[in-house]
């Protein structure tokens, strides 16, 4: 248009033209200067602690200078025709035309008619893939000073299915449901995601010898998986001889990869080893699209005191920049929040210290 604009002023020359439009088009812009430099992401900030610590992290991207436009959503639990409460269309549809998001701790009341939104979320959006980094960090002190393991969590099925029914009075079955598809998927996506980030070897956990049918396809699956690559390890092991082997030492692993409820045992497990559920990022890896969470609570007594730590949420931020190939700002928010910790000057109370949320959210802010 502006082009069309500049050609029918003949009072210029072509030269005077091209000028112009060169400055304009090579004009210094800032982060919301051009659509295409700017990726919009969907920002559920969460319940208790949650928008505190969604707003930490919004502050921590702003002084990086991270090209992302927020829009955030609401997800409080609404009534569908069927009388059970679920998630509102608005934020269903925000995920699916951003095709990635960041979310903050969610409740789901306890009591019939209540789906689990963390649960519904996963299913909505065929979020097959739970990714969660477990590394020691340096300046914080646990049992362990050398943790670097990755668990990835099929996310879809298994014991997690719903799947349940009462046989008699007194008698429940719950139906563990595996399949074919969704296990050679997660299966491959490991030891995709090992060789990508350079790690040697892949462990699928199962109990194959207990449950031969369900998680013996799994195991299959994962065998099959691991002749595609032959420059990634792979080693079976039994479920509790993980749990057992990963607290004598966890050097012991690298990738764990596994069905639906040892993942979410054995995840929380492994943050445990590095100083809890606050110090740990994760992400949900779907067919078309991502959302990335802290997997805290919502901390309801501390919430709005500007007592939260943003670590686990920002550092899940940090990996939904890597998945958008926004690596420098990853690397700069990762490398200010590492040192933060390390000087242990500006810690939150859950690690220790007397700092207040914005304080150590500042802190951060000033190394980048």
């Amino acid at each position: 248009c502006r082009l069309f604009v500049a050609i029918k002023d003949t009072t210029r020359t072509v030269v005077e033209i091209w000028i112009e439009l060169f400055q304009v088009s090579s004009a210094p812009v800032g982060a919301r200067g051009f659509a295409s430099d700017v990726q919009k992401v969907t920002l559920i900030p969460g319940d208790g602690i949650g928008p505190e610590i969604s707003a930490a992290v919004q502050k921590i991207f702003e002084a990086a200078k991270v090209p992302i436009e927020w829009e955030s959503v609401d997800v409080t639990p609404v009534r569908y025709p069927d009388g059970k409460f679920g998630i509102p269309p608005k934020a269903i549809e925000s995920v699916n035309r951003n095709k990635i998001g960041l979310k903050g701790p969610l409740m789901t009341p306890v009591g019939k008619g209540h789906r689990s939104l963390n649960l519904a979320l996963r299913k909505e959006f065929n979020l097959y893939a739970n990714v969660r980094p477990c590394r020691s960090l340096e300046g914080y002190k646990t049992l362990y000073d050398d943790v670097d393991v990755v668990t990835i969590r099929e996310n879809t099925e298994g014991e997690y299915s719903g799947i349940e029914h009462e046989i008699v009075d007194g008698v429940v079955q719950s139906i563990k449901l595996i399949t074919e598809d969704a296990s050679r998927r997660v299966a491959e996506f490991a030891f995709q995601y090992a060789k990508d980030n350079n790690r040697s070897k892949v462990t699928a956990v199962h109990k194959a010898n207990i449950m031969r049918m369900s998680d013996g396809l799994f195991l299959r699956m994962c065998r099959e998986s691991a002749e595609k690559y032959p420059e990634v390890k792979f080693e079976e092991r039994y479920l509790d001889t993980v749990c057992l082997n990963m607290v004598q030492d966890p050097r012991k692993y690298d990738v764990l990869v596994m069905p639906n409820l040892y993942g979410d045992i054995l995840s929380d497990m492994c943050a445990g080893l590095v100083g809890g559920l606050g110090l740990t990022p994760s992400g949900n890896i779907g067919l078309n699209g991502a959302l990335f969470e802290s997997v805290h609570g919502t901390a309801p007594d501390i919430a709005g005191k500007d007592l939260a730590n943003p670590t686990a949420l920002l550092l899940s931020a940090v990996m939904m920049l890597r998945h958008m190939n926004l690596n420098s700002q990853a690397d700069a928010i990762q490398k200010a929040c590492f040192e933060v910790i390390k000087e242990s000057k500006y810690l939150t109370g859950d690690l220790g210290g007397k700092a207040k949320c914005s304080e150590f959210t500042n802190e951060i802010c000033s190394k980048l």
